[in-house]
């Protein structure tokens, strides 16, 4: 895989929440971390941040599988990861993310044209059940219109 292929989805996060807004952040991460992202080994499944008291956004159980050629310097699979914001955009975060109803989830992982790692996250509202059932029937139609396309 070239390092440009890195793309990283939470493809649940876009059913689950209505984003509100996004920003991208980099991540402070080690050296066998950065390489296991590059061979593609990570996943953001169950995956959410959140603000700790010193205001620093962190992101909570996103899985890096540990390097394969690494050594005892091997990093913990599902540890809590920085992220690098400006304080505007903390701030902002912080603001939105008290309010009632509303999370900040990542939403994909990539690695930029620099070959640093970034993660899109965003201020997100949960969706009730009704949302996620129209969003199936949208889904469905959309698929079922191109099968006819294709005829």
């Amino acid at each position: 895989m070239k390092q440009k292929d890195i793309n990283i989805k939470n493809r649940r996060a876009t059913f689950d929440f209505e984003i509100v807004e996004t920003f991208t952040a980099g991540l402070v991460l080690t050296g066998t971390e950065i390489k296991s992202i590059r061979s593609g080994h990570a996943s953001l499944v169950d995956t959410f941040c959140y603000i700790s008291a010193q205001g620093e956004v962190w992101v909570k159980n996103m899985n890096i599988a540990t390097y394969f050629y690494g050594t005892y310097n091997n990093h913990e699979a599902r540890r809590d990861r920085k992220l690098l914001l400006n304080r505007k955009e903390i701030s902002k975060l912080v603001r939105n993310g008290r309010d009632a109803g509303f999370s900040i989830v990542p939403l994909r992982l990539f690695i930029n044209e620099r070959g640093l790692a970034k993660l899109v996250i965003g201020i997100a509202r949960g969706k009730k059940e009704y949302d996620k059932r129209q969003a199936i029937k949208e889904r469905d139609d959309k698929r079922s219109l191109a099968r006819i396309m294709r005829r």
